[in-house]
């Protein structure tokens, strides 16, 4: 636990880290709040130490929230597991490369993106809200999926890591053809070996606050599994209404980083 951080610091992170369990269980983008929270709250900490803690918050929140879809939903472990060794490769090696980021300059190519996506969302009302196709995925659709939503997004969970969940729900849904609540399954068996391959990296480099992350796992964690519970409940068009605020919300923050005299 860093010596410097107040009660009232740790509480808000308690709290940012509840948040964040429950927002990643439903939809994924738990980063958007906890990412920021840690920042803000270790001022003075190495970015690294703040990426490696973040991990350490966000596997276990995850594995939870992994375990009660898989218990609950209809998921293709063996798929999922497929697509998670592969964004497990590509997060070990976006966390590999984690100390030399330049945010300013993945920031307007993030924002690209996240418009892209709330567009199609936006305009195709029934995305993820109908029931999933009967029948093996084809071959070709899988290595899509193993290529995209495993390197590609794993990559970018290890280097920067806000927004991976909601990505990985958007790709999932329209690569394998899922319905939201069916990829936000998937994507929960992903995203925990995305976060548990940069977890590694950060722990090997020694940029962990072990103590810290222990603390805000628990709350992590509790999160996790009330978000799960809710979105299995709920259904798909709650797990849609979700995405569309978090992908709203990931690109006013990333503007308001971009242009914050603006």
């Amino acid at each position: 636990m860093p010596p410097d951080i107040s009660l009232f610091t740790v509480t808000l992170l308690c709290l940012a880290a509840l948040a964040a369990g429950w927002i990643d269980a439903v939809v994924g983008g738990g980063g958007l709040l906890l990412l920021p929270a840690l920042l803000v709250g270790l001022p003075h900490t190495p970015a690294a130490y703040v990426l490696g803690t973040n991990k350490s918050t966000a596997v276990v929140g995850t594995t939870a929230a992994a375990v009660t879809y898989v218990r609950k939903a209809p998921v293709d472990v063996r798929s999922a597991l497929r697509i998670g060794l592969a964004a497990m490769a590509g997060s070990l090696a976006g966390a590999f490369f984690a100390a030399g980021i330049n945010s300013a300059v993945l920031r307007p190519l993030i924002m690209a993106v996240l418009l892209g996506v709330l567009a199609f969302v936006l305009f195709r009302p029934a995305f993820g809200t109908a029931p999933a196709p009967s029948g093996p995925v084809s071959r070709r659709r899988v290595v899509a999926a193993v290529l995209v939503a495993g390197l590609g997004i794993g990559f970018y969970d290890g280097l920067v890591g806000p927004g991976t969940g909601a990505f990985l729900v958007v790709a999932l849904t329209a690569i394998l053809h899922m319905d939201l609540v069916s990829s936000s399954a998937t994507a929960k068996v992903v995203n925990v070996c995305t976060n548990a391959g940069a977890l590694a990296m950060f722990a090997v480099q020694g940029t962990v606050l072990w103590q810290l992350g222990a603390l805000l796992a628990l709350f992590n964690l509790v999160g996790g599994l009330v978000g799960a519970r809710m979105a299995l409940k709920r259904g798909a068009g709650f797990v849609r209404g979700v995405l569309v605020v978090v992908v709203v919300a990931l690109l006013c923050k990333l503007a308001y980083d971009q242009w914050p005299a603006a």
